[in-house]
């Protein structure tokens, strides 16, 4: 049976985030030798493939996702021998690497947009989107807003006559992929870095590489802009585009991995961009499974950025989507967070009263479905958001601008501050907590973003106590590594929304997975077992006890419970 399956299956993901990961040179900055330094400890959870997040020579206007040199290591970070040294030591640990690459768009630094901006005549010109502007170019070719709240359109350095187009930061200009150069010098890219070493790619925004042809305006008043998904993103063309790139990369490297990020797709272009014959990727991450009420939110103000709970309900519904549509192809990626999103423990979790048993039940509901978990580096040990005092200390662009925003509306600071400590990226992105030491083991320095000292929050307090979150979400992927927690098929038990319980089924095992998604007592009913089948708890948090005869489970606050039946 494992033979006929593709090797990526069984893959269970790390996400390094190499900033905030761990210090090696006292700068403050995480970088490629910390990483190396704490190979075993990630070996040591059980997973077998690393996501390192951009490393790349970069500006940092947006952490490294604006590369000014795809071929160069960014000397925050280190050097390409560093690289190398990397990629030898997670191999010798039986642990793949892939790197994000970003196929969207350049920094405005890259050399190849320096040459497109000396004028049309360059022939790195076309590399990007150039339009003339409307009004004899005194004003933007449409009215599209970009994804950092200013028009897509900027003009162009040196007096130049038109405007280019960045969905992102202005210092983002987007690659024109009409242009089969564009695809022939990625693709060099990619194969650059490939016969490195390294098992694939996380590929960054691939939904947005495809525009609308003729850039048409929206219906708007006029003097309004708004974000235009519908005309830059997911258009057909960015699956033929996927599949031709990844498919002259496969020419070379057959078992390479590609994780593509797909923030706004549903689960059919999700299921288009994994089919084997059609689609270019193996798997794809989705901001779509997590509906949250939107009934309170002030909808003048970045959705996003305000805080809100998870509609448990929806969110059921969404995973059991996924489930059977990716069933074929490995199942959904399993995630909770990421670099761009807030900590679970805070934003789905509790990270006051019930900071354990929360982040245990999240972590067991959530990796022992089908699919393929992507664990964000200290979402292991229970780190919960960073802790924020002031605005002047968010790095993301939009954090200030929602919060002027908020502050002209008549929102008081402290409201804006709460919402931005629970929702932005920023708060992800604290440094790692290896200990309780004065920067919590990630620098003998202040470290870039800040970091939480805890005295139970760390790895090194955690691997000492049986019932830390840590040994928890070891036993979780020692799970996970099992043939029915890989390959069994999913089936959700219709519950109230106090629950969310589903079974994972291969042939004579059943593995039932009750949580209770609340903070008060909660009792489920199980079915009679036939005679020939014996139920057991395999894993649990606390406040599990089963009652009346073996026949109910009795869940506290924020419980889960694993059991397991074998028929004979």
């Amino acid at each position: 049976m494992e033979q006929e399956i593709p090797w990526w299956h069984k893959t269970i993901l790390y996400q390094v985030y190499p900033m905030s990961f761990q210090d090696s040179n006292y700068d403050g900055i995480g970088d490629i030798q910390g990483i190396i330094r704490r190979l075993d400890y990630i070996q040591s959870l059980g997973v077998n493939m690393l996501w390192i997040n951009p490393i790349f020579a970069s500006p940092k206007i947006d952490n490294g996702y604006d590369v000014s040199d795809y071929m160069a290591i960014d000397p925050h970070f280190g050097t390409m021998e560093d690289v190398e040294e990397l990629i030898e030591e997670a191999h010798n640990r039986g642990i793949k690497i892939i790197f994000d690459l970003i196929l969207n768009h350049t920094s405005n630094q890259h050399p190849w947009f320096k040459e497109a901006s000396k004028g049309p005549d360059n022939p790195y010109r076309d590399y990007y989107i150039w339009r003339d502007g409307k009004n004899n170019g005194q004003d933007a070719p449409n009215n599209w807003e970009g994804f950092f709240g200013t028009s897509v359109w900027e003009r162009g350095p040196q007096e130049d006559d038109q405007y280019y187009f960045h969905l992102f930061a202005p210092e983002m200009p987007d690659l024109n992929w009409e242009n089969p150069e564009v695809h022939r010098a990625l693709e060099d890219v990619s194969l650059f870095w490939l016969d490195k070493g390294i098992d694939g790619f996380r590929v960054d925004a691939f939904i947005h590489i495809a525009k609308e042809e003729g850039y048409p305006d929206l219906d708007l008043p006029v003097g309004e802009m708004d974000v235009a998904e519908e005309y830059f993103a997911n258009l057909p063309k960015v699956n033929q585009y996927m599949k031709r790139f990844t498919t002259t990369l496969r020419e070379h490297f057959p078992d390479i991995y590609i994780l593509g990020e797909a923030a706004s797709a549903n689960v059919e272009l999700a299921r288009a961009y994994c089919d084997p014959d059609e689609g270019g990727c193996n798997s794809v991450i989705t901001f779509r499974y997590f509906t949250m009420d939107d009934s309170t939110k002030d909808k003048r103000l970045n959705s996003n950025l305000q805080d809100t709970n998870l509609l448990y309900g929806a969110f059921k519904h969404n995973m059991d989507q996924w489930q059977h549509a990716m069933s074929d192809v490995g199942g959904p990626t399993l995630y909770w967070s990421n670099h761009d999103m807030g900590r679970v423990v805070t934003r789905i979790g509790d990270d006051h009263v019930f900071r354990d048993n929360s982040a245990k039940m999240l972590a067991t509901l959530m990796y022992l479905q089908k699919g393929i978990p992507v664990i964000y580096n200290g979402e292991e040990i229970g780190m919960k958001n960073l802790e924020i005092d002031d605005i002047e200390d968010f790095n993301a662009p939009e954090a200030k601008s929602f919060y002027k925003k908020a502050l002209d509306l008549g929102y008081t600071r402290e409201w804006v501050l709460h919402n931005l400590r629970q929702t932005s990226k920023d708060a992800s992105r604290g440094g790692m907590q290896w200990n309780d030491s004065e920067f919590a083991g990630f620098s003998s320095v202040e470290p870039w973003s800040g970091v939480n000292v805890e005295e139970k929050y760390n790895v090194k307090a955690q691997m000492m106590d049986s019932e830390s979150v840590l040994i928890h979400y070891k036993k979780i992927l020692d799970l996970k590594r099992t043939e029915l927690f890989i390959y069994g098929d999913y089936h959700l038990l219709p519950t109230d929304d106090n629950f969310y319980a589903y079974k994972r089924i291969l042939r004579n095992k059943v593995a039932t997975v009750i949580c209770n998604v609340t903070e008060d007592m909660q009792y489920y009913d199980l079915p009679h077992e036939p005679d020939h089948g014996y139920r057991r708890p395999i894993l649990e948090n606390e406040g599990v006890r089963l009652i009346n005869g073996g026949n109910t489970v009795r869940l506290g606050a924020y419980a889960a419970v694993v059991l397991l039946t074998d028929y004979e």
